[in-house]
Formats: C-alpha cells, sequence, structure tokens
C-alpha cells in the first residue's frame, strides 16, 4: 500500500520528453528524482480516445471512443465533443477501487465525458445557450452546488480562453485552483486533473516555435505550484500525457478528394453550402490526423481505398479487417480509418469556393463543424482589425442583433503541429512520471496500462481520511 492517503493524477497535455529543458526547470528538477516512462499512445492519439483508455484500462474497440466524433448513423449527423459518461463501454477506475474499497471517492477535473458518470465530484465545461443566440461561459458540477461554489470563488470559468484565439493559461490555472477547493472541501481519494495550455502554441506554430517557450515556463510554473500543495496534503502524485504534438507541414483535404468524386452532398442555405451527412455517399470525419470515412455503398470501400490510398499525406488506409489489428474495429469506426503521415493533418474542409462555405466555418463552432477545426485558434489574418470587428459584434449582440462571430480563418496551412497517429520517435510520445519513484525498468508501456499504474498508486483500504470544513 502507498505511504500516501491520496493519488494525484495531473494530464499535462501534449507533454514530452521533446519538450522537458531549460524551459521546465522545475520538472527538470523534478526528474532527477523520478522516474520517466514512455507511454506508446493508443491510436488515434487524441483527447478523449485517449483518456478514455487511461480510465478504462481498455482499447478503442473496446471502449467506443474512437475519435473526439463519430458519425451517429441513426441520426445521420456528425457529432463532436459530446460529453454524456454514457457513450463509454467499460468498467472506469473509480468503479474498480471501490470494489476494493467502497468508500473510496474520485474527482474528475476537466477530464472528458465527465457529465453523467459514476464518479464522486466532477467539474466539466459547460456553457449556457440562451435562445436569444449568445453562448455565455459556465460549469456543469456534481454535486450541483459546486457550481456557484467554484464560480463565486474563483470567478466565472474563462471559457473563451479554454478555445479560440484568445487561449491562455488562464484556464489552467483556474483548473489548477478548482482542484484544490475539491481538495479542502472533500478530499477525494483520486484527483485527475486537466492542465490543456500546451496543447494550444504547439499546434498553432509547431512544437519548436519560439512562443512554446513561454508556455513551457507557464505550465512548469503551475506544475509546481499543485505538487508542492498536493505533497503537502499527503498525496501521491502521477504526471502524465495523452499525446505528443509533432511538426506538420501539410493539411489533406479529404472531403474535397470525396467530392471531387461526387460524394458530397450539401444544401444551399441562404447562399452557403451547409454539408449533409445523411445525404451524402461518402463523407470522412475528420480528427486531427486521424479520419473515418463513412460509405453508404459498401460495395464502393475498395474502389475508394484504391483512391485513397494514392492520397498524399495519408500513411495508412484500414478496411473492417485491418481496423482489427489496430484495435479499432467499432460500430462506430468508419468503413475506412485514415491515419495521417507525421507531417500531415485531415481537415474537415468540403467546399471548393470559400465565398460558399458554410456559416459556421469562420467561427468557433466546434459542435456544428463535422470533423475537428484547430484553424479557430487563429484570428484571420486578412481581417483589418480583428479585435475590433469582435468588440463591434458583441455590441450588437447586447443590443438584440443575431451576429456571426466570423473572425476565424479558413487557411489550414497556418496549422504547424498536430497529433494522433505513433510519432517517429520515443522522444515525441506521451510519458508518465512517477514522482520521487525510480523503480521503473520499462522503457515504455502501451497505453491501456496507464490504467493499472494509477490503480496500483491508489491509496485503498487503509485511508486517513483528514477532517474536512463543516
Amino acid at each position: 500500500m502507498p505511504d500516501s492517503n491520496r493519488t494525484v493524477v495531473l494530464n499535462i497535455v501534449g507533454l514530452c520528453e521533446h519538450l522537458i529543458g531549460m524551459h521546465t526547470p522545475f520538472l527538470s528538477e523534478l526528474l532527477k528524482e523520478s522516474s520517466l516512462t514512455y507511454i506508446k499512445p493508443v491510436i488515434p492519439a487524441v483527447t478523449t480516445t485517449a483518456q478514455t483508455t487511461y480510465l478504462t484500462g481498455k482499447n478503442p474497440d473496446e471502449h467506443g471512443i474512437v475519435a473526439n466524433g463519430w458519425y451517429f448513423e441513426e441520426e445521420a449527423e456528425v457529432k463532436l465533443w459530446r460529453q454524456s459518461n454514457r457513450l463509454v463501454k467499460g468498467e472506469k477506475i473509480w468503479e474498480k477501487a471501490r470494489k476494493v474499497d467502497p468508500s473510496f471517492t474520485c474527482a474528475n477535473l476537466f477530464w472528458w465525458y465527465n457529465m453523467y458518470s459514476s464518479v464522486d465530484y466532477s467539474i466539466t465545461p459547460r456553457p449556457m445557450y440562451p435562445s436569444d443566440g449568445r453562448k455565455i461561459p459556465d460549469i456543469y458540477t456534481h454535486p450541483l452546488e459546486l457550481r456557484d461554489e467554484l464560480q463565486s470563488k474563483l470567478g466565472q470559468f474563462p471559457l473563451f480562453k479554454f478555445w479560440g484565439p484568445a487561449t491562455s493559461i488562464e484556464v489552467s490555472q483556474w483548473i489548477g485552483e478548482s482542484a484544490k477547493y475539491v481538495e479542502e472541501n472533500y478530499a477525494p481519494d483520486l484527483s485527475l486533473i486537466y492542465i490543456p495550455h500546451l496543447d494550444y502554441n504547439c499546434q498553432r506554430h509547431g512544437p519548436d516555435h519560439p512562443s512554446v517557450e513561454k508556455d513551457l515556463l507557464e505550465v512548469d510554473a503551475l506544475i509546481k505550484d499543485l505538487y508542492t500543495y498536493f505533497t503537502q496534503k499527503k498525496s501521491k502524485i502521477l504526471i502524465l500525457s495523452e499525446y505528443g504534438i509533432t511538426p506538420v507541414s501539410k493539411a489533406v483535404h479529404i472531403n474535397r478528394i470525396l467530392r471531387k468524386e461526387g460524394l458530397i452532398r450539401y444544401r444551399m442555405e441562404l447562399g452557403r453550402e451547409m454539408f449533409d451527412a445523411g445525404a451524402s455517399e461518402a463523407f470522412a470525419m475528420a480528427d486531427h490526423q486521424i479520419a473515418h470515412v463513412y460509405i453508404k455503398d459498401k460495395q464502393r470501400v475498395p474502389a475508394l481505398k484504391t483512391l485513397l490510398e494514392n492520397t498524399e499525406g495519408v500513411a495508412h488506409v484500414l478496411d473492417v479487417r485491418d481496423q482489427e489489428a489496430w484495435k479499432l474495429n467499432h460500430e462506430r469506426s468508419g468503413d475506412l480509418v485514415l491515419l495521417a503521415e507525421e507531417d500531415a493533418w485531415f481537415t474537415y474542409y468540403y467546399w471548393l469556393d470559400d465565398d460558399k462555405a458554410p456559416d459556421y466555418a469562420r467561427t468557433v463552432d466546434i459542435h456544428q463543424k463535422p470533423g475537428y477545426d484547430p484553424v479557430e485558434m487563429f484570428l484571420d489574418p486578412a481581417l483589418w482589425a480583428p479585435k475590433l470587428k469582435i468588440v463591434w459584434t458583441l455590441i450588437l449582440r447586447k443590443l438584440g442583433f443575431r451576429k456571426l462571430m466570423e473572425v476565424i480563418p479558413l487557411d489550414a496551412s497556418l496549422i504547424k503541429g498536430s497529433h494522433g497517429h505513433l510519432p517517429k520517435y520515443k522522444k515525441d510520445w506521451p510519458v508518465l512520471i512517477q514522482a520521487n519513484s525510480k523503480d521503473r525498468q520499462e522503457d515504455f508501456i502501451e497505453a491501456p496500462k496507464v490504467f493499472d499504474e494509477i490503480f496500483e498508486s491508489l491509496p485503498l483500504a487503509s485511508k486517513e481520511k483528514p477532517e474536512l470544513p463543516k
């Protein structure tokens, strides 16, 4: 049994050995007395798939999270960033722990699929969408009263700095402070804490861009703060990541290729081409370096596999049989699954004329777009004064006008970093750091084994509970 009373897992998105060095002084010093193990990432190495693999110990063919989104065939819609934990199949780590120790408690702080789960305490982004078209920053919590307590103490959750052109360290700091609040008031046996800050400029500009140096210093300072705080609380600390971000030089527009084959369908709405998944003969749900291609007529699969195998930037085209070997053979997966070359990534773009792009294309809209769009992190450089346009749009909205926040470019070449496939070098793989432990012998572990590493660290059956506030 561990000597510590509790376990804390710091999920530092994008952290890999490549990024640890002079700009991470605390982490570098910590590693002198700690072990670093490479994690061979699950495929696809994207947020929700990786997190679900860590929390279930299963691969996507079992837990069902085949990407950050997929095609919901019964609804004929592509949906990304769903939040219900009921989408996840398999026993979660806290459920297994309760079988050993029924009094075991867990806090899930911003890891995904956090709503309606069996976890004891949870916090996750959940904006309000009033019927007048506004988007108001907010969170969802369990217990429900935690929502008001946190925002009263820490201020409104900075949603617009969580994703989009205004991303900053403030979100990760807010999450860190929320973790301290939960510790002080509930003292969970396991705290799962999400720190997303390295995700942003590593994708925008690439992991070796000078802007990442500042991000590393900021994240390192936050790790030091949380490590110091939770060490004083007698917690065992694990630091891990979900994937490493590698440089990319080209975007691959799979849906434009399928459109030129006459397979994509769309409706004209107010002069815009609006994608119609249910009517399309074939289309791709693109997500970083993976794309699920859904094909209506299965007899077309071999021909489309050949077509896409000959597409520049595509490394692998997996049919159903191939998907079995990659642990991706699930009913939610595409008829074909594409994996990009290491220096390429997939867009969701399907239009051929930017003047006819859908209304959501130039906005931050993670739910309407039929694929992931990292270009949402940029303000359109073609705009004369984008910040002035944002202010003017907000004024019009406050006056009651419905106005799109069209400030996002349509230039996929801006993106210089991505993830999802298996990087060539281990220094770009995600890592597991066990603080103050030099016992490990393995060079790397498979992603599902992270479940075992966390479980073995848990203080089951011998907990000394702190006295909580009345």
